[in-house]
């Protein structure tokens, strides 16, 4: 019964969404604790409201049981989960009349702050104050704050967070960075003051 159970924690998500679609419920189990808090995350980072981060998450995986589609291509699970939740969010903007920030044009260029002294994760490890961390992180303009949330939060490398985000794999580079430099400068900040 153990060895079962544990053969079926070390499948890959792609196997488990397989067997959950032939009626396995504990894969689905395992597939809903490895990326639930992941994907709240990314969900409450991008829209900064708790409420909606919530809503959103719980369509997201009511869209993922109802459906019958896998991800396609090169896509891994994880990717397609990400990319499910946020079409949700952009269709809830949509519904709602409300400002679409991922669709919002942004000069990144303009935003730019050259500061390579400490590293943006070991910013985040130092800020204790998570009201602080949000506050930075909704400062960040929305298409920056979603490369960011997918790469932290995602765990998405920059080639699949191209692909999910329909954007050139270079926009997707500058955005992560100039991303880091504002989180590095802010939270520099806040620790200084």
């Amino acid at each position: 019964m153990f060895a079962a159970k544990d053969s079926l924690a070390a499948s890959s998500d792609e196997s488990l969404l397989a067997r959950y679609r032939e009626g396995d419920g504990a894969a689905f189990e395992i597939l809903y604790a490895r990326h639930r808090q992941s994907l709240y995350r990314f969900l409450l980072g991008l829209s900064g409201q708790p409420e909606l981060a919530e809503e959103v998450y719980q369509e997201t995986w009511l869209s993922l049981i109802r459906s019958a589609s896998q991800p396609q291509g090169r896509a891994t699970f994880r990717t397609w989960l990400f990319q499910i939740a946020r079409n949700r969010l952009i269709d809830h903007w949509r519904k709602h009349g409300a400002r679409q920030p991922l669709h919002d044009s942004y000069d990144e260029q303009a935003h730019a702050v050259s500061d390579e002294t400490t590293d943006p994760e070991q910013l985040l490890s130092l800020s204790r104050d998570s009201q602080r961390l949000e506050n930075a992180l909704q400062a960040l303009p929305a298409d920056q704050r979603e490369v960011f949330l997918l790469c932290a939060h995602g765990d998405l490398d920059l080639a699949q967070i191209a692909s999910l985000t329909e954007t050139p794999l270079e926009t997707v580079k500058s955005r992560l960075r100039y991303a880091q430099h504002k989180l590095r400068r802010l939270l520099a900040e806040e620790v200084l003051t």
